[in-house]
């Protein structure tokens, strides 16, 4: 059998979940992601547990959050004039909305806060801060 290296074209099937267990994404009833091992399209910490594997494998792989989405970035949450925002945009917290940059990018951020003067965004990704598990199989190597 061939074991994984980097620049590796991979499939597998996977379950990522918190570490208290609620799972946050699956490719069950999916087809498997498929991805280049080492090139950085998927979380580091995963990327580094392939290496090595074989067609038909399994692991279980606990991921600090250095190593996924990164910790919090405080620099990341924005406090905005709230007369800025149309009246029926919903500003409750924990309601997903997009910004856009200067540039035309859309970026999605999260109510965090809401008061009569301000609204204060989140753009962390929402697994930012978080250890993170994957069980995961490997599906095919190319």
């Amino acid at each position: 059998m061939t074991a994984i290296k980097s620049g590796d074209t991979v499939r597998i099937h996977y379950t990522g979940t918190l570490l208290d267990g609620k799972v946050f994404d699956s490719s069950d009833g999916r087809d498997p992601l498929e991805f280049v091992v080492g090139s950085g399209q998927i979380i580091p910490g995963l990327d580094a547990a392939l290496p090595g594997m074989e067609q038909g494998e399994k692991k279980r792989v606990e991921i600090a959050c250095a190593d996924a989405y990164g910790p919090i970035n405080p620099g990341m949450r924005q406090e905005i004039p709230r007369e800025g925002i149309p009246d029926d945009i919903p500003l409750e917290p924990g309601t997903q909305l997009q910004m856009q940059t200067p540039q035309g990018q859309a970026v999605p951020v999260v109510v965090v806060e809401a008061n009569e003067a301000t609204v204060t965004l989140d753009a962390n990704h929402p697994l930012a801060g978080q250890d993170l598990v994957f069980e995961f199989e490997i599906v095919s190597i190319n």
